[in-house]
């Protein structure tokens, strides 16, 4: 990411207040549209060399892709399910359907060992054969509706498709080392996994196509010669699911250089689209058509949140004011995208601005799919603090990155009042109050901004010049915000610049800003907690994928 463009990227100070991570987009950077991009690229082939499933459901599947130089494949664990044990929370021990994905092609003993474990989840354990581990559920109201349409000879009553979106919904997609499966360094030079996540984006692509399959079986089960298959515009609207909670909140917290890189990407490209003096016809026909089909998804995006209810409103008004203003705005010369950038800065809410930022990348793949390469952390020395860099330096670091956080009372109630902790039960982050539960103790170091205020006062006790070495050494609890600001100068978006211990903080704002570089859509928040999505709604599957195909099926038509 080294091109400096005549429009500069955003300004860190802008781009990563929550409400505004809390109002990211899929873009031509999401891992989703990456990995897809790459299987259609090479023409990576898939097969099913198992499918073992019983009439009641209960079984195993094995799907299986080959890639230009390895294979990986999916294996599925089908499950009899009693409803009272079906829980989207990770406290749950039982689920419909379990997986794992695995680094080559299984044999008959590799499945009995996975048989034994992945059904277990947490309780079992896997190795370093295995690249994922994630469980699903299914969508209760809308298989049953499914199945027994199909059953019937008939397809599914597409406002019901409409209104849910996906039959089935993970609720944990484990990977990078936890549970026994392979750590991310062994697996980062391979270049179809270099990219982030792409090993887990694998994983529910393939469990999409189990899914379908699952449903068709179960059709034909109860109907007979008379069950009909999905039919396949219809199989297409069909994603996964996915509920997910705290777990992944603190993430984009505890990996400053990954995230900085992955925000870093989004807004280079934003630049440099900017930077275009002009852009030409087709440049401008591709943005209108993705502009109009983009209408069609958020007219489909459906919340029963209050927060996002409200955030969807004011999208909605966002289409429609971007319509009046692209019926009278040229977009064929001075600078049209930076004018479009700039104007949705003062008639649009976060939401729609940050519609439009994705939205103007799409007629420049050339320029923009090249930045996936950057997302990756490879930076390990990042993480070695500089012990002679002198305490005046680093208190300058501090007050560029942490500068608005300087003026907050923190000893306010109001600004201290939450605390994140690990849960000993199931050993993953909550969130609780901190003046009403016994938690204080067990805090864990996720409010960077609270953190460096207390460091750069405690620095300010210390001579100037003095190599911070000297106060680390009085001082080690502060090695961590140490650690953070001089990461700063190689990343000036690893900061959320907000207050993430506030009475009024939105976990899920967090929540969004990750997966929204997952290429989900559809966010519908459950509570300030928890969200659930839709992974690969829209995607074509295996006989479908093409390099035509591979790239803008998250953008719906009309119709569809």
């Amino acid at each position: 990411m080294t091109t400096s463009p005549h429009i500069p990227r955003r300004d860190p100070a802008q781009v990563m207040r929550l409400k505004r991570l809390g109002s990211l987009h899929q873009c031509r950077l999401s891992f989703m549209r990456i990995l897809m991009r790459r299987m259609a690229q090479e023409n990576w082939q898939f097969s099913r060399p198992v499918f073992d499933i019983d009439d009641a459901g209960v079984g195993r599947a094995v799907y299986s892709v080959q890639g230009p130089e390895r294979a990986y494949s999916l294996v599925a664990f089908a499950h009899d399910l009693p409803p009272e044990q079906r829980s989207d929370r990770v406290i749950a021990e039982a689920w419909d359907a379990t997986f794992t994905l695995f680094d080559g092609l299984p044999s008959a003993a590799d499945i009995d060992r996975l048989s034994r474990n992945v059904p277990l989840q947490e309780a079992g354990r896997i190795s370093e054969r295995e690249l994922s581990l994630s469980r699903a559920n299914r969508s209760v109201r809308l298989w049953s509706h499914v199945v027994g349409r199909l059953a019937a000879g008939q397809q599914p009553d597409p406002e019901q498709i409409d209104s849910v979106g996906y039959l089935m919904r993970t609720t944990a997609v484990y990977g990078s080392g936890k549970f026994g499966a392979a750590d991310r360094e062994t697996l980062a030079a391979r270049p179809e996994l270099q990219a982030p996540f792409q090993a887990e984006m694998l994983s529910v692509y393939l469990t999409r196509i189990f899914v379908r399959d699952l449903a068709e079986h179960m059709a034909r089960i109860k109907g007979g010669d008379r069950a009909a298959r999905l039919d396949p515009a219809i199989a297409r609207q069909l994603g996964i699911g996915n509920s997910t909670g705290l777990g992944m909140a603190p993430f984009i917290i505890n990996h400053p250089v990954l995230f900085n890189n992955w925000i870093m990407a989004r807004e280079e490209a934003i630049a440099r689209v900017r930077s275009h003096p002009a852009a030409t016809q087709a440049e401008v026909d591709v943005f209108r058509s993705l502009l109009k089909r983009s209408a069609v998804s958020v007219a489909r995006w459906r919340s029963a949140h209050p927060i996002q209810i409200d955030k969807l409103a004011r999208l909605r008004a966002d289409m429609q004011a971007l319509e009046d203003h692209m019926g009278a705005e040229s977009l064929l010369q001075d600078y049209p995208w930076d004018r479009l950038m700039r104007w949705s800065e003062s008639a649009l809410s976060e939401e729609g601005q940050e519609l439009v930022a994705s939205l103007i990348l799409e007629p420049y793949g050339d320029e923009v799919d090249g930045l996936s390469s950057c997302l990756a952390d490879s930076n390990a020395d990042a993480f070695v603090i500089d012990g002679a860099m002198p305490i005046k330096e680093v208190r300058a670091l501090i007050e560029d990155r942490f500068g608005w956080a300087l003026d907050l009372d923190w000893s306010a109630p109001e600004n201290c009042a939450r605390a994140w902790y690990v849960s000993e039960e199931k050993l993953e982050p909550r969130m609780g109050e901190r003046f009403d539960e016994p938690i204080t103790e067990y805090e864990q170091p996720l409010a960077p901004a609270r953190d460096a205020v207390a460091a750069h006062k405690r620095l300010a006790d210390f001579d100037a010049d003095q190599p911070v070495s000297r106060f680390l050494m009085r001082h080690p609890e502060h090695r961590h915000t140490i650690r953070r600001a001089q990461m700063s100068r190689i990343a000036p978006y690893s900061e959320v610049q907000d207050n993430t211990i506030s009475a009024n903080v939105l976990p899920i704002d967090m929540l969004r800003a990750k997966l929204s570089f997952f290429g989900a859509t559809h966010f519908d928040p459950r509570s300030d907690r928890w969200v659930r999505i839709c992974m690969y709604a829209g995607a074509p599957y295996p006989e479908d994928l093409t390099q035509d195909t591979a790239d803008l099926w998250v953008y719906p038509e009309e119709g569809e």
